[in-house]
């Protein structure tokens, strides 16, 4: 929007050439551009690095590298989005293209950067393992994740539970860091996550 305050010249005789103005004055035009075309895309564009934000928390551990090249990486395939999809701005000269560029790059480096810290700040990593694997598996919330590590929200609660092999035993699940246990004894049981921590499941043999 300051763009086209700034350059607005060049944005009228941009407008004039245009089917916009059909039966209208140039100012009209211009204030009517100002007033939703570029409101418009700024909505939809909010609504796709929404979208793409939340399907950076689903596949948050599929993704390489720190929590900010995570980020950087989600913000790379909204950029690409928006361009694919027409939703990188309003331009009507070298000048303005060429701002309009430069804004977007430097806008998708620091989204993907807030966007990584972000998720660096609300989240932690909690790794789950078995002391003896054959004979018994964890799963989280459904999802067998032996000998993993799942990027988990602060102060969430997950449910756990092992799956004990034919002819062995649950003991007891061990856990250390800022995890902490509803029922240590339970072969199904929850947690909540206050910080980075670890899970093991503990099984015997059965005699």
């Amino acid at each position: 929007m300051l763009l086209w305050e700034a350059l607005k010249p060049d944005a009228l005789t941009a407008i004039s050439q245009t089917h916009l103005c059909a039966g209208g004055s140039l100012e009209g035009c211009f204030s009517l551009v100002l007033a939703y075309d570029v409101p418009f895309i700024a909505f939809i564009g909010f609504f796709i690095a929404l979208l793409y934000a939340g399907v950076l928390g689903i596949f948050y551990d599929s993704f390489p590298g720190s929590p900010v090249i995570k980020g950087e990486i989600i913000a790379a395939i909204v950029g690409l989005s928006f361009v694919l999809f027409g939703f990188v701005g309003l331009y009507f000269n070298y000048e303005s293209a060429m701002a309009v560029t430069v804004f977007f790059l430097a806008w998708t480096a620091v989204f993907g950067y807030m966007l990584g810290k972000l998720y660096k700040r609300y989240t932690r990593l909690v790794s789950f393992e078995s002391e003896d694997p054959e004979s018994l598996r964890v799963s989280l919330d459904g999802r067998e994740v032996t000998g993993r590590a799942r990027t988990l929200s602060l102060t969430s609660t997950h449910s756990l539970k092992a799956d004990v092999s034919e002819g062995s035993s649950f003991k007891e699940w061990v856990s250390s860091g800022g995890v902490s246990l509803e029922d240590s004894r339970s072969f199904e049981t929850t947690f909540e996550v206050n910080g980075d921590g670890l899970v093991k499941g503990r099984a015997g043999r059965k005699y």
